[in-house]
């Protein structure tokens, strides 16, 4: 073998082991919803000896797994346009704006992106309890923000640093009023910036579990807190809890790929 093709060789072997070592918990997921619960259980085999799509014709005809997915969609969907539109202005502020406290400010609103989710559970409960708010889409969507909101602004931020003043007062001069700039000048520049952001906003809310379920009890009640609740009588039903899961990935892995360019230029400058 030649040195280069030696190096060549080299050179790959750990991307490789590493995709296989990310990839192999998502390919047993995808083989256990493809086999029946008597075969996870009894036997272990690398794919399935007895393929059958049980487990996903049972998400999508009972309407206690398909409404979770349902439900999901429609609060996650409504908290990231909420956080993302009361992100801009205020991000627009932080970058172009010097006032008293603004780096305190600025640190406050991060902290509670830091704050574990338990912190809130009790007082959002009790709050949207008393004006009864619980178990709604909405309920859910606003305690989000709570999180996804801060984030927004730390990303945007960046973003509408990394763009000159210069275009804010040509747009000035120009005579542009600040909501028809804002709207048909600077939005545009930093499309990539509200990508970014919306995917975060979206992942986070996504996945996020305890607040999900301390607000929500039926009406409401997502995918992830239906996925705890399979216990029954005869066990887990891993069959169904595994198909649930690949289902689960998808809605996040689509957004992935139509804001993989966004990210990518985040990563570039440094904001994500």
């Amino acid at each position: 073998m030649t040195a280069p093709a030696r190096k060549f060789r080299t050179k790959y072997v750990a991307p490789v082991l590493y995709i296989i070592f990310l990839m192999t918990p998502i390919y047993w997921l995808l083989t256990m919803s493809l086999k029946t619960n008597q075969e996870i259980l009894s036997t272990f085999s690398l794919w399935p000896e007895n393929l059958t799509f049980a487990n996903y014709l049972v998400i999508f005809t009972d309407a206690s797994w398909y409404s979770g997915y349902i439900n999901s969609m429609i609060y996650v969907s409504m908290n990231t346009v909420i956080s993302v539109l009361a992100a801009l202005p205020a991000a627009y502020a932080f970058s172009r704006y010097r006032f008293l406290g603004d780096k305190h400010i600025f640190f406050w609103l991060l902290t509670n992106r830091m704050a574990p989710p338990a912190v809130f559970a009790l007082p959002f409960f009790q709050l949207y309890s008393s004006i009864n708010l619980f178990d709604t889409h909405i309920t859910v969507a606003l305690a989000h923000t709570l999180f996804n909101i801060p984030l927004a602004i730390w990303i945007l931020e960046g973003f509408m640093s990394g763009i000159p003043r210069e275009i804010d007062e040509t747009a000035y001069i120009d005579g542009y009023s600040f909501p028809k700039f804002f709207v048909k000048i600077f939005t545009p520049l930093i499309a990539s910036g509200i990508g970014v952001a919306a995917f975060f906003c979206f992942m986070f809310s996504w996945v996020e579990l305890l607040i999900a379920r301390t607000l929500t009890s039926v009406a409401a009640k997502p995918i992830a807190v239906v996925m705890t609740r399979t216990v029954s009588a005869s066990g887990l039903d891993w069959g169904v809890l595994a198909a649930a899961g690949i289902l689960t990935i998808l809605p996040g892995a689509l957004v992935i790929w139509f804001v993989r360019h966004h990210i990518a230029r985040g990563f570039a400058l440094g904001r994500v």
